[in-house]
């Protein structure tokens, strides 16, 4: 239990450089898609595909598609922003600001860049990775009677959950892409990688061997933060 406690707890969403000359082993590689296969899903549906990108060429084609950055995303990542670690300590949510472009982290500059349609062409920002992978569903495919496939969604999270744990536990750093889900990205990789027009790309994730550890302040609340005994707003166990 220790250990699988310790992993939870160290596993962290790797923004830093990969190692470009590293690729992932073919053993570590099915070792994650093991543990992808053994996702639990509602009604064991198992909707999902994964298509693992590790063509240099193909990388560079995505690397390359350029597509203004969401106004909705940048409006509401300001919100779980923290400029100090002292301010992130005591939230006990959210990240550091500093993960983020400075024009994305004040609000005034945030709204004249929107307003003056002067958030650049986009693309993604992380480069050199040797691995990518690419999870779809079928969205007409749903659990029975789940209210916007809820059921489905929260299946995809779990089988999301279960590659990055696995993965960290082979000493592979994940970085969640969820840029490439966007209308504009998600059409251009789905030209790319020549997946068929009815599956939707539901996350996407870098994977590789860091080049150096990159140590950053993560926060949680504590458990008698969340936890209500018998009835709600009883706090703690």
């Amino acid at each position: 239990m220790k250990e699988i406690i310790k992993l939870i707890s160290e596993r962290q969403s790797f923004r830093g450089p990969f190692d470009p000359g590293r690729p992932i082993s073919r053993d570590d590689l099915q070792q994650i898609l093991e543990a992808a296969r053994w996702t639990p899903t509602a009604h064991n549906m198992q909707n999902f595909e994964i298509v693992v990108v590790d063509d240099g060429k193909l990388l560079k084609a995505i690397e390359d598609i350029q597509s203004p950055p969401s106004p909705v995303f940048i409006r509401e990542n300001y919100a779980h922003l923290s400029f100090s670690e002292e301010e992130l300590k005591r939230k006990k949510t959210g990240i550091m600001g500093t993960m983020f472009p400075p024009e994305w982290r004040d609000p005034e500059k945030i709204e004249k860049a929107i307003t003056a349609n002067e958030l650049g062409a986009g693309g993604l920002r992380f480069r050199l990775y040797p691995l990518l992978f690419v999870v779809t569903y079928d969205p007409s495919r749903r659990a029975p009677a789940s209210e916007g496939d809820f059921l489905g969604i929260i299946s995809l999270g779990c089988l999301m959950e279960n590659m990055w744990l696995a993965a960290n536990s082979l000493g592979i750093a994940i970085h969640i892409l969820s840029a490439l889900s966007g209308d504009v990205m998600e059409k251009e990789v789905k030209r790319i990688l020549n997946i068929p027009g009815h599956l939707k790309i539901a996350f996407s994730a870098r994977a590789g061997y860091p080049e150096k550890p990159i140590k950053y302040l993560r926060v949680r609340r504590d458990t008698e933060d969340f936890t209500h005994h018998n009835m709600f707003g009883q706090k703690g166990i």
